[in-house]
């Protein structure tokens, strides 16, 4: 057996993404010793679960001799969390993250950051609905893009041990600038879920009567929608408040879009109709050919 990669990485925030990550790490025996840490009762249960060998809700001591910290929480709770490890974390510890939104998080991290730190942020594009340790698996990653955003001045062998790290877990990795993922992902999933939580919400605030009825009678897409708002509300408040001018910008390129669409419908334009739909269709089949379906 093949030394682990890592001697000790704590994860801070053991819910889908890092307890996944933590069975993955276990798995492929990545590191010698796994630590969670969270508040209230997360880290006992992690611990229970059997995919941590330590959990603790003292995050200082968590990244305590850690050669590699892993910040899984909401992007909001960085600050805090900073503010909480940046004494602990010695010189030569790679610091990374799976964060949804990346330039925000790196300006909030790196004026506190620690000299000879390395900072390698990260955003595992994979996830489910569910939350907490329990819902996490192994196999979450696999076949998924994972993109690292570094920026140019970290050293290439932190880069290289985080890639390896996503590849392990069955991951394909893709560097990109911060601002462009942030961009990108606007599109791909931040706009998605905001139109899922919108959707969800007009159906909430029908009359009663009619409220149930769309809950009884949900036909695909609208049950799709409501996986996608069923996703964890802190964590996805925080993504549109930290990537509010990407999303702002793609929110407003929709809205153009769909008053197109709407007056289409209300002028008996067939034609426009069937064209849009019919590209959007080949969008749909180049997903499922790039096994990201």
């Amino acid at each position: 057996m093949t030394d682990p990669l890592f001697e000790r990485v704590a994860i801070l925030g053991i819910g889908l993404i890092g307890s996944s990550l933590a069975r993955a790490l276990r798995r492929e025996n990545l590191a010698r010793v796994i630590v969670a840490g969270d508040r209230g009762d997360v880290p006992a249960r992690a611990l229970a679960l059997g995919i941590v060998d330590e959990a603790t809700d003292d995050l200082g001591a968590a990244v305590t001799g850690a050669d590699l910290v892993v910040l899984g929480a909401p992007v909001g709770a960085t600050p805090a969390i900073m503010e909480a490890i940046a004494p602990h974390l010695a010189p030569g510890t790679i610091l990374s993250d799976v964060g949804s939104v990346k330039k925000r998080v790196m300006d909030m991290i790196t004026p506190v950051l620690p000299e000879g730190v390395i900072l390698v942020p990260g955003h595992p594009v994979a996830g489910t609905e569910k939350s907490g340790p329990e819902n996490g698996f192994a196999e979450l990653f696999h076949g998924r893009w994972c993109i690292l955003t570094p920026d140019a001045d970290v050293p290439m062998g932190a880069v290289n041990k985080v890639a390896r790290m996503w590849r392990e877990a069955g991951m394909i990795i893709e560097i990109m600038e911060a601002d462009h993922h942030d961009r990108v992902l606007a599109i791909t999933s931040h706009l998605p879920h905001l139109i899922a939580y919108t959707i969800v919400g007009t159906a909430a605030n029908l009359e009663t009567q009619m409220s149930a009825e769309v809950i009884k009678f949900s036909a695909a897409g609208f049950r799709d929608f409501t996986r996608i708002a069923g996703s964890d509300p802190i964590m996805w408040r925080d993504v549109f408040l930290n990537n509010r001018e990407a999303v702002l910008d793609i929110l407003q390129r929709f809205t153009e879009d769909l008053t197109a669409l709407q007056r289409a419908i209300r002028w008996g334009e067939g034609e426009t109709l069937q064209a849009l739909f019919t590209r959007t269709r080949a969008i749909r089949q180049a997903v499922v050919d790039a096994r990201q379906a």
